[in-house]
């Protein structure tokens, strides 16, 4: 991520998606040393790309130069279908733009979805795609991954500046040669799809798991994913403010925690903060992730399946107490 944000023109911008991942969106800010720019995403549409929004920025910012999506997305867990795709790949061309398009989930898809990859719906647009084995390999430590340049030579700046990434993943001395050879035996595996089909269904039904134990909580808004590991739980407009508390029994953590939400704290956060010293429950509040919106993000990854099923139901109860208080 650094090396594709980092090789462009300062003044060339790329428009990312909100929420948005932390690494693509301070790669970005730091590349050009603004705020990163980024196009809505839905939580009324099931986290789908506000298409207009993203039409309107484009057409109203001639410095950007690209459109970043991430398929399935995180923090969301959203997946996008081909017409979205689609249209995503009608304004690129329509304003001369290349498309990053993160695909490090891609094989982490239920719900009836099935993986589309951008290289199924580029048609002559020039794009970037990211790869990796880290999401979906259980090889911990691998953190094997790679892009695939897409039309490349439909446009000699855009050529130009893949040749300079190149150049410069050839000065590095470091090395992945051990997952290299490993993973074409890994993927080839006629196994593998069984392996991927397996691991989409675990998390299929823990996603289903955690949304029905935070359902129906008034003020709190739940998609279910359809991709990826993250459930992103939003705070509807009003319902948080500084005065929201949770009970926390151990005086040492009560006042650390009153001392770090003192000074201003976003609301989210707040909620964050008390959520941990309450219950030990660890989330990443919204704001965190180049977003206006009130919420956090959780995980879907814990095995131990009482455990899981203790962690999203006392949430449930503490977002039910926090906003009741």
């Amino acid at each position: 991520m650094a090396k594709v944000y980092g090789f462009l023109r300062r003044e060339a911008r790329v428009l990312g998606p909100t929420p948005a991942y932390s690494t693509h969106s301070s790669a970005e800010a730091a590349h050009s040393g603004y705020e990163h720019l980024t196009y809505e995403l839905d939580p009324h549409n099931r986290w789908m790309p506000d298409l207009d929004d993203l039409r309107m920025k484009v057409k109203y910012n001639d410095s950007i130069a690209a459109i970043l999506l991430i398929n399935p997305d995180n923090p969301t867990g959203a997946v996008y279908p081909r017409e979205v795709l689609e249209e995503i790949v009608a304004i690129a061309a329509e304003y001369d733009l290349f498309l990053i398009c993160d695909e490090i989930y891609t094989h982490i898809v239920y719900n009836g979805h099935k993986t589309l990859h951008m290289s199924e719906v580029i048609g002559e647009v020039c794009a970037i795609v990211m790869r990796g084995i880290s999401k979906e390999v259980p090889w911990p430590g691998s953190r094997c991954g790679w892009i695939e340049v897409l039309n490349r030579g439909r446009d000699e700046m855009f050529n130009t500046y893949v040749n300079s990434l190149l150049a410069s993943k050839r000065l590095e001395v470091c090395s992945t040669t051990m997952p290299q050879l490993a993973v074409p035996r890994i993927l080839g595996d006629p196994r593998y799809p069984q392996h991927l089909a397996g691991r989409a269904a675990i998390y299929e039904a823990r996603a289903k798991e955690a949304c029905a134990l935070l359902a129906d909580i008034p003020g709190v808004l739940v998609n279910c994913p359809s991709g990826a590991f993250y459930i992103t739980i939003l705070f509807e407009p009003g319902v948080l403010n500084s005065r929201q508390k949770l009970r926390i029994d151990q005086p040492v953590v009560r006042q650390t925690v009153e001392q770090m939400v003192s000074n201003g704290t976003a609301n989210d956060k707040r909620f964050v903060y008390y959520l941990l010293g309450a219950t030990g429950i660890c989330v990443v509040p919204l704001s965190g992730f180049c977003c206006k919106r009130d919420g956090f993000r959780v995980t879907i990854l814990e095995c131990d399946d009482a455990k899981r099923r203790w962690t999203f139901a006392t949430l449930a109860k503490a977002l039910r107490e926090y906003l009741g208080s």
